[in-house]
C-alpha cells in the first residue's frame, strides 16, 4: 500500500475578488426593434408576394428593397443595444451610455463625486445624490434594463453605499478624539 499525503485543508478565501465592473445593456429595448424588424420582414414578404402573382401592375421588384432595408436596420440596432452597455458599475464609479452617440456623450459619475445612490421601489429609477450638493440629484430611467437584472443593480448599488459607509465609519474618529 502506498502512502499518498493527505490532502491539505482548504483555506478559507478572506478576501474576496477585487470589485469589477458590472455591466448593464438596453436589451429590454431591442425587444422593441425586433419586433419591429420583423413587421418590416413580413412586409417586404407581402410585397413580394405582390409581385410574384403580379397582383399590381405598378410593382416593381426594387420596392422590395426599403422594408428589407428597414428591416436590417431594426435588426442591426437590436444587436448593438444587446452588445453594449447602458450602465457600467466600475470601481471608478458609475458610467452612463446615452442612447446616441454614446461614445461622445457618455457620463462618468465618479464614487467620490457620489453623496448617495438609491434604486427606487420596484427598480424603476436610479438616483444619484452627488457630493456637496443637497439638491443635485441624477435620475436615470432603468426601463431600458431588463427586468431579472434590475435585482442584481440594486443589490450592487447597495453593497457599495454600504462599503463606503464602513470605510466612512473606520477612518473618522470617534467622539475621544482617537481613531476608532
Amino acid at each position: 500500500m502506498t502512502d499518498l499525503p493527505a490532502p491539505s485543508p482548504r483555506k478559507e478565501k478572506s478576501q474576496q475578488k477585487p470589485f469589477q465592473e458590472l455591466r448593464f445593456t438596453r436589451s429590454r429595448q431591442a425587444v422593441t426593434f425586433i419586433l419591429a424588424g420583423t413587421l418590416f420582414l413580413s412586409i417586404a414578404g407581402g410585397l413580394a408576394a405582390l409581385f410574384w402573382w403580379r397582383v399590381s401592375p405598378w410593382m416593381h421588384w426594387l420596392w422590395l428593397l426599403l422594408p428589407l432595408l428597414a428591416s436590417a436596420g431594426c435588426f442591426r440596432l437590436a444587436l448593438h443595444l444587446t452588445r453594449h452597455a447602458f450602465l457600467l458599475l466600475s470601481p471608478i464609479g458609475i458610467e452612463i451610455f446615452p442612447f446616441f452617440r454614446p461614445a461622445q456623450q457618455m457620463q462618468l459619475f465618479s464614487w467620490g463625486e457620489i453623496a448617495h445612490a438609491e434604486v427606487t421601489e420596484g427598480d424603476r429609477l436610479l438616483i444619484l445624490t452627488l457630493a456637496g450638493y443637497e439638491d443635485a440629484k441624477v435620475i436615470i430611467g432603468l426601463d431600458p434594463v431588463p427586468l431579472a437584472a434590475r435585482p442584481l443593480l440594486r443589490k450592487a448599488v447597495e453593497g457599495v453605499m454600504a462599503g463606503r459607509a464602513r470605510t466612512a465609519g473606520e477612518s473618522t474618529p470617534n467622539d475621544s478624539g482617537t481613531p476608532g
